[in-house]
């Protein structure tokens, strides 16, 4: 009997997905670089853990079971996990060492990315795709 491969509810993922984007913009309305650390910590805590409270307080407020809803593969959210949580950490060092450009440049990057999503294109699941891409072509020529 074959396992079912891990997968996340899609509404899940955009709750993980508003709160970058909502996170992102209080950030930089408020001033308040500190509030970056609460995606980057839930991000964090999902790849190590395999915990993200964000998702988890989410979960609580599902109409139906996780099973009846479309589901994200949970590889290509940990890989767009690892993006997002480079570029949070990035930008919310950039903020705390006065380097406002390099902090805003690294914050629109990942809240653009996380809006885009929302809207239908991941960004992440493209690059990834490339990126097996370019390994498969590259094993092809190695033989």
């Amino acid at each position: 009997m074959a396992t079912a491969p891990l997968s996340i509810p899609r509404p899940l993922v955009r709750t993980n997905q508003w709160s970058i984007v909502l996170s992102v913009l209080a950030a930089w309305l408020t001033g308040e670089a500190w509030i970056l650390a609460i995606p980057l910590l839930s991000g964090v805590m999902g790849l190590f853990f395999g915990f993200n409270p964000v998702m988890h307080i989410a979960k609580m407020f599902l109409r139906k079971e996780p099973s009846e809803y479309i589901h994200e593969d949970w590889e290509q959210q940990q890989f767009n996990q690892i993006i997002a949580v480079v570029c949070l950490v990035l930008g919310l060092s950039s903020f705390l060492l006065g380097w406002t450009f390099v902090g805003y440049v690294f914050t629109v990057m990942v809240s653009l990315s996380a809006f885009i999503a929302i809207l239908g294109f991941c960004i992440g699941c493209y690059l990834r795709f490339q990126l097996n891409q370019y390994k498969y072509r590259r094993s092809l020529d190695r033989s």
